[in-house]
């Protein structure tokens, strides 16, 4: 049903890790583009412990195929380390290529494994973002979230309770990324209140009765297990007096939905405009990947206050969100300060107004004009 962006057109003969959160879709998409590929899957437990027992398997039973210019897929290759060693082995004196599938690469750092000595691609798959997805449907993305399963379903509570659950089972008490998992499951709720938000460790340290330190690493376990992203603070030659400190974004809606146990986001609702910047920047940060540019995002904000939701590459682009249905001068403030002192290529504000209009040196676009262009390769 979706078509999704990423199609691997680099790949070529070179092997590559294609990292991802659970269930963004990462296996439906490599069994699609590679029907032919040997695939192992060590979520399966006879082929986990087939594997684990004895990893030479693989090079046996991979030169014992046929091999004809197709990758081979390892689906969840952080489970089993020492299949890194076969691999490289395989890549280097049998040219064989793979892609090699997980949730995060965390564990492969911290058992100090194999990771191919920058032989191996890095891609990435995000939750789903609006040109994959036919007859998109803004409302439904912010209150659904933007996993594949989430957005089609009729109501994703429950799906969004189990995924949270899995996640701090599988994926925190299984991989021993940290011992106290219930400390860690009332951080993540307290965290969903600093998302789009300046992140103060010690106000989160004190809600969850931990130390800041520790907040700081439950926080460098979402980043590696791609569940949550920082926004740095645009800080290059400032004139005036700027807010340092990065900004926070849970990796989808949902989840960030589900933990703060909101309501039906509607336009005009208190939670709309928070709902519809995050929205905005799961689209800017999937193209930053998908498109090969990776340009840095990051925001502006001054200590009075004038901010800049998102600053795109060097200043090329000064891209502010309004959840309103038509941006008065009022909302403008942000932005002019931006452009007077920095004089971006671009400076854009997103919005729910009818049609496209400039005021002034600024773009005032509709969300459904600002997709379009953005996925043309036309914001930047």
């Amino acid at each position: 049903m979706f078509k999704r962006i990423e199609s691997f057109k680099d790949l070529g003969k070179e092997s590559c890790f294609l990292w991802g959160p659970r269930q963004t879709g990462k296996s439906t998409l490599l069994k699609n583009l590679f029907p032919n590929s040997p695939y192992y899957d060590l979520l399966l437990a006879n082929e986990f412990r087939r594997l684990t027992g004895n990893p030479s398997l693989l090079r046996e039973e991979l030169l014992a195929m046929q091999l004809e210019n197709v990758p081979v897929i390892i689906d969840e290759v952080q489970k089993v380390p020492a299949l890194l060693d076969e691999i490289q082995w395989l890549m280097v004196n049998k040219k064989i290529s793979f892609i090699l599938c997980g949730s995060s690469a965390r564990k492969l750092k911290r058992t100090g494994a194999n990771l191919l000595g920058g032989r191996a691609m890095r891609y990435e798959l995000f939750p789903l973002v609006s040109k994959e997805i036919p007859d998109f449907d803004l409302l439904r993305a912010l209150n659904h979230g933007l996993l594949p399963r989430h957005y089609l379903a009729a109501n994703p509570k429950k799906m969004l309770e189990a995924y949270v659950s899995d996640y701090l089972k599988e994926e925190i008490a299984a991989e021993a990324l940290t011992r106290n998992v219930p400390a860690f499951a009332r951080f993540l709720e307290v965290a969903a209140f600093s998302n789009g938000e300046v992140v103060n460790y010690n106000n989160i340290a004190q809600e969850c009765g931990i130390s800041a330190p520790t907040v700081k690493d439950y926080f460098q376990i979402l980043f590696d297990t791609m569940l949550g992203f920082t926004v740095p603070s645009y800080r290059k030659n400032p004139k005036r007096r700027i807010v340092q400190a990065p900004k926070f974004y849970y990796f989808d809606l949902g989840m960030t939905n589900f933990l703060l146990k909101r309501g039906e986001i509607t336009p005009g609702s208190e939670i709309f405009g928070r709902a519809f910047e995050h929205f905005i920047f799961q689209e800017i940060l999937a193209h930053s990947h998908y498109s090969g540019k990776n340009y840095q995002i990051s925001y502006w904000r001054t200590s009075s206050g004038l901010e800049v939701d998102f600053i795109l590459g060097e200043h090329e682009v000064a891209l502010e969100v309004k959840g309103v249905p038509e941006v008065k001068p009022h909302h403008l403030k942000g932005s002019k300060a931006f452009c007077d002192e920095y004089k971006p290529k671009k400076s854009i504000i997103v919005s729910l107004d009818q049609r496209p209009r400039m005021s002034g040196e600024i773009s005032i676009l509709p969300v459904k004009d600002f997709l379009e262009r953005l996925w043309k390769g036309e914001i930047i």
